[in-house]
């Protein structure tokens, strides 16, 4: 793929490591190098490339010929991310968004400025995507559903038709939404949950572990050696 943009990258964690991977192989941009604000600045190269401080990432790199992604995960339930992205965007950067080539986006799926939309997902018609929305690897958004800005869905979360997800929320691994919910923003769902009816904002979904049995896998299966 050619070419035509040149992105700067927010952020030197994993996350910022696997984004760099994905706008490098799969969209138009040429990652140029990585920003972490001052304080937090611990190298000066990340993958070949410069790290910078954020705070003068303009005085080398151009607002015009350069755009920004904030690769910071769920972090104050999406606050860092959404901070960062302010700032940059007030510095004169355009956000930049990727949605991979093998996700499956319907026609007329809305999606906001500043996302991240991994592979294998699934957005279903007349789905709305606000700004600032992480999709990592094999959701599905069913038809009529709403993701308000800020939230951050981990992998194999269910969010059935009609839904509405508020703001910085955080849907973990293998979560999911009945049809016709609405789930409060600043709520945390973590791994395994299911949620049936709406919830109200700030609300934590504490899932169960399961339970280790006091019959050992070897006995079980008769397993002598």
């Amino acid at each position: 793929m050619s070419k035509t943009r040149k992105l700067i990258i927010v952020g030197d964690s994993a996350f910022a490591e696997i984004a760099f991977e994905y706008f490098d192989a799969d969209s138009a941009y040429e990652v140029v190098a990585f920003a972490v604000e001052r304080a937090f600045q611990k190298r000066d190269t990340l993958l070949g490339l410069r790290v910078v401080a954020f705070e003068d990432i303009e005085a080398t790199f151009d607002p015009a010929e350069h755009d920004v992604y904030v690769a910071i995960v769920y972090t104050q339930l999406n606050r860092l991310r959404a901070r960062l992205a302010a700032a940059a965007k007030a510095k004169g950067y355009a956000l930049a968004s990727y949605v991979s080539s093998r996700a499956f986006v319907w026609r007329n799926a809305e999606i906001g400025e500043h996302c991240f939309i991994f592979e294998d997902n699934t957005v279903q018609p007349f789905v709305k995507i606000g700004d600032n929305v992480v999709l990592w690897s094999g959701n599905h958004v069913g038809h009529h559903s709403t993701i308000r800005s800020n939230c951050f869905v981990s992998s194999h979360v269910v969010i059935s038709g009609f839904c509405d997800i508020g703001e910085n929320c955080f849907l973990g691994v293998n979560s999911t939404i009945s049809n016709n919910v609405s789930v409060g923003r600043d709520n945390w769902l973590s791994p395994g949950s299911v949620i049936m009816q709406n919830t109200q904002d700030g609300d934590f979904f504490a899932a169960h572990a399961s339970e280790k049995s006091k019959v050992s896998a070897p006995r079980f299966f008769k397993i002598r050696s």
